[in-house]
């Protein structure tokens, strides 16, 4: 693959690796430091003129650090004459915050920001020419940009796994542990040939879950839960527990990204689930370390094929359901 160079920020540098490997290339040499006074310091260690350059920088760890240093790194490859740089965002910072949130009386906050704008903005004034990330929170944030974003999916990887690891996946059920995860459910469900389900929660703030409704059934089946990320895991936890109480046997989780912030690793080690399976957009050692629990699935295939596509001009709708794992 010719005239093509991969950098890496800090945030993920073992997922970087893994990409470069799978696509036969070495990693571009680029150093990153913090002055004194915390300002993020970045220097490209080598030429990037004429190149089709590609950042590998996850929306994790220390998210605005890791922001800041992915917008000086495009910006430094932009200045120095690079053909075309393309961000490769596995987990995209600030993808909740893609609405004005409403009021306790259905009402607008006038006054909330739409951060994932924010953020679309900035990436572009940055000088970047292209996005590829995973599983956005909110698909309408593609709409944010003026570039071409490609919103990979994680579900080839979630169905593979599913039918290699669990022996009664003919006898599940596919939960979404809230109505905006019905239309990724359904779509695994169906692939799956198996019924599905959903759970309609109503919150009393952020964070913290009021009341859970099961629609569906799930007595007597395996239940696998699927979303798009989990944070606190105030909700799956809650989730699980209501479907055990509804008669399934075993509950599962599936989550593109782990996030695993405050009492999320306490919550998953006391709840009810045989795995929590995540995907490696964010790094887990560490939390693996304090939870049996956790599973990874490597999905640095998929990425590394959507940047070979990209850089081929081929299509990368492709890998959507066609991506060999």
């Amino acid at each position: 693959m010719p005239n093509i160079k991969i950098f890496s920020g800090s945030s993920h540098q073992d997922l970087s690796q893994k990409i470069a490997d799978r696509l036969g290339l070495e990693l571009g040499k680029v150093v990153t430091k913090k002055f004194s006074n915390q300002e993020t310091c970045v220097e490209i260690g080598e030429s990037v003129r004429g190149e089709d350059v590609y950042i590998v920088q996850s929306g994790c760890g220390e998210i605005n650090d890791n922001l800041m240093e992915l917008l000086i790194m495009i910006n430094a490859c932009k200045i120095a004459s690079a053909s075309r740089v393309t961000a490769v965002i596995p987990c995209f910072p600030y993808a909740r915050q893609d609405k004005k949130r409403q009021g306790s009386a259905n009402r607008m906050w006038s006054r909330a920001p739409i951060s994932a704008k924010l953020v679309a903005n900035m990436l572009s004034v940055a000088g970047a020419d292209h996005i590829i990330t995973m599983d956005l929170h909110a698909s309408q944030i593609q709409g944010f940009f003026d570039i071409p974003v490609d919103n990979l999916y994680a579900e080839p990887a979630v169905l593979k796994w599913i039918k290699e690891n669990i022996a009664e996946w003919k006898n599940c059920t596919i939960v979404s542990p809230d109505a905006g995860g019905a239309k990724r459910v359904t779509s695994i469900a169906d692939r799956l040939n198996v019924d599905f389900a959903l759970i309609h929660k109503e919150r009393k703030k952020a964070n913290e879950v009021d009341r859970m409704v099961l629609v569906g059934d799930v007595k007597d089946r395996v239940a696998i839960l699927v979303d798009d990320m989990a944070d606190t895991c105030g909700t799956i936890c809650h989730a699980a527990d209501k479907l055990v109480s509804a008669g399934a046997t075993k509950v599962y989780a599936i989550l593109t990204h782990g996030i695993f912030s405050g009492p999320a690793i306490s919550r998953i080690n006391n709840a009810c689930f045989e795995a929590v399976v995540v995907t490696n957009t964010i790094p887990q050692e560490d939390k693996m370390k304090h939870c049996s629990k956790i599973q990874v699935i490597d999905i640095s295939m998929i990425l590394a094929e959507a940047i070979r596509r990209t850089h081929n001009g081929e299509s990368v709708s492709y890998l959507f359901s066609h991506v060999p794992l």
